[in-house]
């Protein structure tokens, strides 16, 4: 609670100015539901920010605060009343444009190979963060680097998504003749009605290779976000 009142006493000081408190949901929780009451630290220091927070309007020299969580759904209702956090900005995953322009910006210092194709990875990294796009991009590198490649290829790409999607190939696991020929039989099917079917998403790849908890996969690549 002590150090709420000094970051609003330095913000006060430094007015107009923003305050810009990350993961809020720390201290933001819905109170009363803590171990030690009223008498908990975290309530204590969410008593303090609410109390600050009061006394803020929009004149010149005021003090804005910001917050950021990906857990709206637990924040204490006084803190999202008007006056205080009264405008809920969505921050949504990245779009199709958008995917491709963050591997642009994180595959600047990365040797591409000329048949690397940015747009069809993105459209192939649906519901991705940022985030999980560097890694996209660390992984393939990675990859590439492994096979004492010169540049980080397409396949490279294709092996590394697979990997964050479904996990790691499954070397050690025991696969029968017959297992093989079941799986090729169901993956098949998917990959027919993919096919035959109007209005779906077009066929990408198929395989029977297992990783993580599955045995095979049939993936379509969707031209769109939808």
């Amino acid at each position: 609670a002590s150090r709420v009142r000094d970051l609003f006493t330095q913000a006060r000081r430094h007015a107009p100015c923003i305050v810009f408190i990350d993961e809020i949901d720390a201290v933001g929780r819905q109170r009363g539901i803590g171990l030690g009451g009223g008498n908990d630290e975290r309530e204590q220091t969410l008593n303090q920010l609410l109390a600050e927070m009061d006394g803020f309007s929009t004149e010149q020299g005021a003090v804005i605060v910001l917050a950021a969580t990906n857990r709206p759904d637990v924040l204490d209702k006084a803190l999202l009343r008007p006056g205080r956090f009264d405008r809920i900005i969505e921050l949504p995953y990245p779009d199709l444009s958008s995917r491709e322009e963050i591997l642009h910006v994180h595959s600047k210092n990365v040797k591409l190979d000329k048949t690397v194709d940015l747009h069809k990875l993105a459209r192939g990294t649906s519901g991705f963060s940022g985030a999980d796009l560097e890694n996209l991009i660390n992984e393939a590198t990675l990859i590439a680097s492994k096979a004492n490649a010169e540049t980080v290829t397409m396949p490279a790409f294709e092996e590394a998504r697979d990997k964050i999607m479904l996990g790691a190939t499954r070397k050690s696991f025991i696969f029968t003749e017959k297992d093989k020929q079941m799986t090729a039989y169901h993956e098949a099917g998917h990959t027919l009605l993919n096919v035959l079917l109007p209005d779906t998403d077009p066929l990408h790849k198929v395989t029977i290779v297992p990783r993580g908890r599955t045995l095979g996969v049939s993936w379509s690549m969707p031209e769109r976000d939808k």
